[in-house]
């Protein structure tokens, strides 16, 4: 008996070898690591294994390193999925698995939604949102104050403070900043799931100027100065926030865990996107120029940062993602006619034709990411200054045409100028790329864009619409001798001193070709801002956060130009800035929610 005890012991052993042997040659094990997509390790990460074949499951968790692995799995296709609490789902799917295979597959994961505020306490300490089933509430107040070197009063709708060069600056002073680090403003966002997969999304928000309440408006800057010597000027801006409801964004649509999210609205452009991901300053007004300038933002004029009537589709699949949008025709395109002595009984009525278009592709490697983005804008308008006044209407700093050298605006016009705008319309199209690399505790960022521009194909004519329903009362169609092309290049980066602090380093240049014909640039030829130009701007900054939800900054601005650029108006020779620099330092606070 004993004998046989021993015997039958030894056999077990040998077929559990044996089986044990056979599931090496035949089984595969699946391993990774989970991220966040600042490249840190996510532990306790739920990492579901599905084999596709059959439906059978098995659900791992990573560890303290954001590891996970699971041996002994059959040949054969999968899908792995990771989810955490306060971060999106990710899926990868074509895995397959051959006989005694160890695959890879490593899952970078985008951080939600913060976990809603269950208290006062909580949302004072925390960065809780105040979300209530699926609406969320959220917004930011942001204010400070500094000094520039060449500046102009402030008034309640520029948005932007004051800290880079103005055309107009010329003396001196210190000032309230608004929106240093970013807009102040309100906004209301919601994602409902309505099938498994599939959920409704809106976005509504809207900027606030935290020194006069009033909402963001642009050109409502100029509109107040129509009429007033160039001495007399507050902050004249242009830009795609003019006083509407929701200046920022409006839209709602549909998205799906597989095919992406479609919405249809007014939404910040793929541009725009783009920028606050790959700018060091986040879009900055006070220490960033392609926050401050949207012209980069636009592809190629600043009021093209937000797009109207648009729609907009963004899908993920594994490292790699795609955009693509859409924005239709609207508005008036005004009254149009090419004689020089044209009334409004001789003008032809225009369509418009503001349509635009943009792709945007990109990825990411680890701590290393990129993008490349395309954008095609017809009939874009560029309000640069306030219209002139009756009192003045010979001043050179001016220019007084519908249309250039064709037809006063002032004096008898078809449009008032009072509380109008005064614009240059062109078709743009521009490509742009840009790249970030975290390297704890650095993170360092690098862009550039190129920016075509030509004189419209269809001309806009006098009282056609202008962002947030203001109407241009002057126009200039041919605007441009022959091209003009743009450079826009950015360089910066973050240094984080320990969780709480940043410190932000960046630079910024742009650059334009000499459009001018004849192609003489010189002060004896008449320097105009149709020659070839650069605006330089450098920034530094450091940001402390007291708590998740307020923080204090600090930091300095510096911009210049010249050539083309340090030419106050297109087409008036011999019109300079009033001053080439500004230097802007900057103090403040922001509290988000």
């Amino acid at each position: 008996m004993r004998r046989a005890g021993l015997l039958l012991a030894a056999v077990s052993s040998l077929l559990s070898s044996s089986l044990t042997f056979a599931q090496a040659q035949t089984g595969a094990s699946l391993s990774g690591v989970v991220t966040d997509q600042t490249g840190a390790a996510l532990r306790d990460v739920a990492v579901t294994i599905r084999n596709v074949d059959t439906g059978a499951t098995r659900t791992i968790a990573t560890d303290g390193v954001g590891h996970y692995q699971a041996s002994g799995l059959p040949l054969g296709r999968f899908e792995v999925r990771a989810a955490k609490q306060g971060f999106a789902d990710e899926t990868r799917t074509g895995v397959t698995l051959a006989v005694g295979q160890d695959a890879t597959v490593d899952i970078k994961m985008q951080r939600n939604t913060a976990d809603a505020c269950a208290s006062g306490h909580e949302f004072a300490t925390t960065d809780c949102t105040l979300t209530w089933h699926g609406i969320t509430l959220y917004g930011a107040y942001d204010i400070g104050v500094g000094w520039v070197s060449h500046g102009l009063p402030e008034n309640g709708y520029n948005y932007e403070g004051a800290s880079l060069v103005n055309r107009n600056g010329f003396q001196h002073r210190f000032l309230v900043a608004p929106n240093n680090l970013q807009q102040t403003g309100l906004g209301i966002k919601g994602k409902e799931e309505f099938l498994p997969g599939w959920s409704i999304v809106f976005n509504a928000s809207t900027g606030i100027n935290p020194q006069s309440g009033l909402l963001a408006n642009a050109s409502a800057t100029d509109t107040i100065n129509n009429g007033l010597p160039r001495k007399s000027y507050s902050y004249a801006i242009d830009g795609a926030r003019a006083g509407q409801p929701f200046n920022d964004e409006i839209y709602g649509g549909i998205s799906s865990t597989h095919f992406g999210t479609l919405t249809f609205g007014r939404q910040r452009s793929l541009g725009t996107d783009a920028m606050l991901l790959y700018d060091p300053a986040g879009g900055s007004y006070a220490f960033s120029y392609i926050g401050y300038n949207g012209t980069m933002a636009g592809g190629g004029d600043t009021e093209d940062s937000r797009w109207d009537d648009a729609l907009k589709y963004r899908l993920s699949y594994g490292p790699v993602h795609f955009g693509a949008m859409y924005k239709f025709a609207d508005g008036s395109a005004g009254c149009y006619s090419a004689s020089a002595t044209w009334t409004a009984a001789n003008c032809t009525p225009e369509q418009a034709h503001n349509n635009a278009y943009g792709f945007d592709l990109g990825g990411a490697y680890g701590k290393f990411s990129v993008d490349v983005v395309f954008q095609q804008y017809n009939q874009a308008i560029s309000v640069l200054n306030p219209l002139l006044g009756p009192q003045s209407p010979t001043q050179s700093f001016q220019s007084t045409t519908d249309s250039i050298d064709t037809n006063p605006i002032t004096g008898g016009n078809l449009i008032d100028t009072n509380n109008t705008v005064y614009g240059i319309v062109t078709d743009n199209r521009a490509v742009m790329a840009a790249a970030k690399y975290t390297w704890n505790p650095f993170k360092f960022f690098a862009g550039y864009e190129y920016i075509w521009q030509n004189n419209p194909k269809n001309p806009l004519g006098v009282g056609a619409s202008d962002q947030g329903g203001y109407i241009m009362s002057g126009v200039e169609d041919n605007n441009l001798d022959s091209q003009k092309l743009v450079n826009i290049w950015w360089t910066g980066g973050k240094y984080a001193i320990d969780s709480k602090t940043e410190i932000t380093l960046s630079w910024y240049q742009q650059r334009q070709n000499d459009f001018r014909l004849p192609p003489t640039c010189s002060p004896s030829a008449g320097f105009r801002s149709s020659c070839a130009g650069t605006l330089n701007e450098g920034s530094l900054y450091a940001d402390h956060h007291f708590t998740k939800r307020f923080d204090g900054f600090a930091g300095i601005a510096y911009s210049y130009v010249k050539g083309g650029l340090a030419i106050a108006i297109p087409h008036k020779p011999g019109v300079p800035y009033n001053y080439n620099n500004n230097c802007a330092p900057t103090v403040g606070g922001r509290f988000t929610f």
